[in-house]
């Protein structure tokens, strides 16, 4: 029992480290933006009004939407858009146009997830750093070369790993969230009245009264519910219990005494409306407090890249992305990776958005639209896991999600007048990769057709091959081929030039699935071919660790021993060649070419040694 107990403790300090970073670092500026919009009158009844509005955000975003609902919709324990994706494309898969349809938009919630992997660490961290100016006036010039050089050298250790530093995320964040609960209680005793607002009637009072100003002021108000998703997301890797246990007992609390203590403040001094959160400390405080609130954004940043990294991953085992170059960081720890390319193509971007937008509150603008759209998508996607996979009553799936799609619409469309103030670099980040992945999608689906058309049937010509024998040598050949059954170039090409045949022969196919995991008891299907020959198809989830060696281990016993000095690989390198005609544009064609070029070896990708590796290229018109 205490060992349980003891187990569900570490994995809370872990959640609140990963999880609720983003979150947590919202009341930098979520109430700033509000009132320092010009929009919002100030009186003593707004305040109570907004405050309340952004507690029952909370509330209904955050604590019933994700952590009562969405953290249910688990596929094999894993969340995130992409395992909501699979689920619900799953729950529809005897309905192939609609199917289309939600993997579209599912895909496109993804590249969402990239614009928000931008605009995040650059509003967190910028606006930690610009504590400096409620010092001193004088610290404003050194504001952004200071974040881009903590933001340099965040990016500069991912490929170390953080296993290391990650263990110090969690007990960082108790910390500071143990701080801006202080400060808010520190200002709640000038003002103890503040906690009426807790009421829902002061928040449904200021809709009645402004409905105009109450949907302008949403896209600022989202800001404080930044990171909701990550509770989702990152459930595989902690769990629901601990997500829900951490969230009501430290997160939720510490950030509405922290807005309270904000409101409590503009009630003695309005003047405090340029920075009310560092304007709640007390002048001694307020180095150290710079310090922590950049210790946390780095923090909440590091969440989000390491999202990044994973969510890449999976979407290249759904076939989105080409193989990128993946390093594991951890030998304990199989979720701990690197992806070089993903992390210095963030970091561009948010070099660019830092120095195009200035200021946290220029990045506010910019910042909404990417994530009040994932919100959306979520809330869709749920509806179709919900109705079709759990059978639940329509009636109670269009009420329940149809409370949320609602609520997030409102929130989405106010965000869509931020548009043309920032809004668009997000949604041009996430179109841009979109493109991409359909591109590489249709550019793959396109190859198969070509190589399907002029394949040969394996059986038939391994019969004929074996009317006249040629010559075997010791050892066992693995050939890689995209489709079962039909005849690799690779073997073509070695019958052709080399005239010989291994002693045994393996045709294998590796297969990935819309599912998270697939343990090791359904890795693996085999199939005799006679002559020593044998048709495997190796299948994997998109959360699996490709490994080709280690998956053929399996066939020991099954009539082929496989020795790891006597096995050679041979993959086909093919050479992509556009032409115009039917398949895609000619422009896409081009860009698929590209990026199959560019792509990294299936050798490294799929775990083979290095030194048994045999690769025979070819040219293939789509």
């Amino acid at each position: 029992m205490s060992a349980s107990k003891s187990s569900l403790t570490a994995l809370t300090l872990g959640a609140i480290g990963v999880v609720y970073g983003d979150i947590g670092t919202s009341v930098l500026y979520a109430v700033k933006e509000v009132f320092g919009s010009g929009h919002v009158p100030f009186t003593h009844e707004n305040v109570y009004g907004i405050l309340s509005i952004f507690f029952w955000t909370l509330t209904v975003i955050v604590s019933l939407k994700y952590v009562v609902l969405v953290l249910r919709a688990d596929n094999n324990g894993e969340g995130g858009l992409v395992a909501m994706l699979a689920l619900a494309s799953q729950s529809v898969k005897d309905r192939p146009r609609l199917r289309q349809m939600l993997l579209l938009v599912g895909i496109f919630g993804t590249c969402l997830f990239y614009g928000d992997g931008v605009i995040t660490p650059a509003i967190s961290v910028l606006s930690a750093v610009e504590g400096l100016e409620v010092i001193s006036p004088a610290f404003k010039k050194y504001v952004i070369p200071l974040t881009l050089i903590i933001l340099f050298g965040l990016f500069a250790v991912q490929k170390h790993g953080t296993s290391g530093i990650g263990k110090l995320f969690g007990p960082i964040t108790l910390v500071w969230f143990a701080c801006i609960a202080l400060l808010g209680v520190m200002q709640i005793l000038t003002h103890p009245e503040i906690l009426w607002a807790i009421s829902p009637h002061y928040a449904l009072r200021f809709v009645w009264e402004n409905p105009g100003i109450t949907f302008i002021i949403l896209g600022a108000v989202v800001l404080c519910v930044t990171g909701g998703e990550a509770l989702y997301a990152d459930m595989g890797h902690f769990g629901k219990k601990p997500i829900r246990v951490a969230w009501f007992s430290i997160v939720m609390p510490a950030l509405t005494l922290n807005y309270f203590g904000q409101g409590a403040l503009l009630l003695s001094n309005p003047a405090a409306v340029k920075n009310p959160f560092f304007m709640m400390a007390p002048d001694w405080a307020l180095l150290p407090l710079v310090g922590l609130a950049t210790m946390a954004t780095v923090i909440a940043s590091q969440a989000l890249i390491s999202g990044a990294f994973s969510v890449t991953k999976q979407v290249i085992q759904l076939g989105y992305l080409p193989r990128l170059q993946i390093m594991h960081t951890s030998v304990k720890e199989t979720g701990q990776i690197y992806l070089p390319f993903v992390n210095w193509g963030l970091f561009v971007a948010i070099v660019v958005a830092v120095v195009m937008f200035k200021s946290s509150s220029n990045l506010a603008a910019a910042y909404g639209i990417a994530v009040c759209t994932d919100m959306l998508i979520t809330t869709i996607l749920t509806f179709y896991v919900i109705r079709y996979s759990w059978k639940y009553p329509l009636a109670l799936c269009l009420a329940a999600t149809g409370f949320f799609f609602i609520v997030d619409f409102a929130f989405w469309a106010s965000n869509l007048l931020k548009l043309f103030d920032g809004g668009w670099f997000p949604l041009m980040i996430g179109g841009a990769i979109f493109t991409l992945m359909i591109t590489w999608k249709d550019g793959r689906r396109l190859l198969n057709e070509k190589l399907r058309a002029d394949a040969i049937d394996l059986p038939s010509f391994l019969e004929a091959v074996f009317v006249s024998p040629p010559a075997r040598v010791e050892g066992t050949a693995v050939f890689l081929t995209a489709e079962p059954g039909t005849v690799p170039n690779a073997l073509l090409h070695n019958l052709k030039h080399n005239k010989v045949l291994h002693a045994n022969n393996l045709f294998v196919t590796v297969r990935n699935h819309e599912v998270p995991w697939i343990g090791m008891d359904k890795r693996l299907e085999i199939e005799g071919l006679g002559h020593d020959c044998w048709q495997v198809v190796i299948h994997y989830g998109f959360k699996n660790d490709p490994n080709i060696p280690k998956a053929l281990q399996q066939i020991k016993g099954r009539g082929c021993e496989l020795e790891d000095m006597t096995t050679s690989y041979f993959l086909s390198r093919d050479t992509v060649v556009p032409t115009i005609g039917s398949g895609m544009s000619h422009w896409r064609e081009k860009l698929f070419a590209q990026m199959h070029h560019n792509a990294s070896g299936a050798a490294d990708f799929l775990k083979l040694p290095n030194n048994s590796v045999v690769e025979l290229g070819s040219k293939i018109e789509i």
